[in-house]
């Protein structure tokens, strides 16, 4: 899979687990805010890589998802919000052999 190919399969699914996801009851020292917070860097680093797709610089967009990705995953490692990634998303072992 090439790099075109991959930052439109991650963009997607970024952009369906924003969607789709459901916040959870916060810890004490981190408000729904903080979570809101964070929440809306992964949208904007989704919009800069659709925003790099558009211009064909797919290398920047493939970074840009990957940080929403990372910030999504830490969200939901952390108990925060509750998702699953779409079932079209690569799976760990394919980006690992790539």
């Amino acid at each position: 899979m090439n790099t075109e190919e991959l930052v439109a399969k991650y963009i997607s699914t970024s952009e369906q687990v924003l969607n789709e996801l459901q916040t959870n009851q916060n810890p004490e020292n981190l408000s729904p805010e903080n979570v809101k917070e964070i929440i809306e860097y992964a949208r904007a680093y989704l919009r800069d890589a659709k925003y790099y797709q558009h211009k064909e610089m797919f290398d920047v967009g493939l970074t840009s998802v990957a940080y929403c990705e990372g910030l999504l995953d830490a969200l939901r490692l952390l108990g925060l919000v509750k998702f699953e990634w779409p079932k079209t998303a690569i799976s760990r072992t394919e980006k690992e052999e790539k």
